[in-house]
């Protein structure tokens, strides 16, 4: 039912796609490796809750949503990922961790880290456990109306390494008074 619903929805607005098939997968990087897409241009979609509102953080697969970055990005008081009960109700025909990015068609706002719009192609969960859907980067953004900007980091990539190219400075204004996480060598 989901994918039948972007489905529609692309047809709609006479966006090329791709459906992918590929056996069940329930990790990004599990779907990325079934569907054989690159982690860089699989969309994991993240549901966060900013200043009580439901939204949508679209990052790589290989990446992890930073809080942090996207509670600057959205100009927020407060983040946190949003628990099951919170959200699974807004994603009728949907399986638990297969929330397409476009919160749009949701009633809620899409956040997606810069890093994805890089590549020609996204791809990304359908809705189930078993397709993916590929399509232009350029034209999911039209559709998506996502707010890009860098809201992920790499699991390797050390906290110093993120807070400095936030500020660019190779001292983080913010974490270097209060240490938190900034230790040589730490994530």
């Amino acid at each position: 039912m989901a994918t039948r619903r972007i489905r529609e929805f692309l047809d709609g607005n006479k966006v090329g796609y791709q459906v992918i098939s590929h056996s069940p997968a329930y990790t990004a990087q599990e779907v990325a490796a079934s569907a054989h897409v690159p982690g860089k241009d699989l969309a994991k979609v993240v549901v966060v809750i900013l200043d009580g509102q439901t939204a949508l953080a679209v990052i790589p697969a290989t990446h992890e949503v930073d809080l942090e970055r996207l509670c600057v990005a959205a100009g927020a008081a407060g983040v946190d990922i949003a628990a099951e009960r919170e959200f699974a109700h807004r994603f009728e025909g949907c399986k638990l961790g297969t929330v397409p990015p476009f919160g749009n068609l949701f009633g809620m706002d899409t956040y997606a880290d810069s890093a994805l719009a890089k590549e020609e192609y996204i791809a990304f969960n359908a809705g189930t456990h078993t397709e993916v859907i590929a399509m232009k980067f350029a034209d999911w953004r039209r559709l998506a109306h996502p707010k890009l900007a860098a809201i992920s980091f790499a699991p390797n990539e050390s906290r110093r390494a993120v807070c400095a190219s936030l500020t660019g400075s190779s001292v983080c204004p913010r974490c270097e008074p209060v240490n938190v996480g900034c230790e040589p060598g730490s994530p």
